[in-house]
């Protein structure tokens, strides 16, 4: 497969919490960075726990598009929280050799209002 397609079945795999499935596309020694909450996760095995046990409750994600070439590739997916609030999420992703996913870069960002002065500039939706 390539990063395209690992990222989908990571993705895929988290949404239907196939832990197995998502487990066998990480690499043992992966690393999962959260630059805006300075959060790092370093393991496979702590990876998995903080997947399976740091998101309680009925959530979801949805694919919206995913990019990329040769081992690396980008994801934007909207994620809706046990709560029905909806969060965008966009994921860096690179492959080792054996072609299985050895880091994760994520950022969460969070819905703002633009500035009053450049309102004449811009369509809402």
């Amino acid at each position: 497969m390539d990063a395209v397609d690992v990222v989908r079945a990571y993705w895929e795999a988290a949404n239907e919490r196939r832990w197995d499935d998502f487990a066998a596309l990480l690499a043992e020694d992966v690393l999962y960075e959260v630059p805006q909450s300075r959060e790092r996760v370093r393991g496979r095995a702590a990876y998995l726990r903080f997947n399976q046990d740091g998101f309680p409750g009925l959530w979801r994600l949805e694919i919206v598009e995913v990019v990329g070439t040769g081992r690396r590739a980008a994801s934007w997916i909207d994620f809706t929280n046990a709560d029905g609030t909806n969060q965008p999420g966009l994921c860096f992703f690179e492959l080792d050799d054996a072609g299985r996913i050895a880091r994760i870069t994520d950022f969460w960002p969070d819905p703002y209002e633009p500035p009053s002065e450049r309102a004449h500039l811009v369509e809402r939706f």
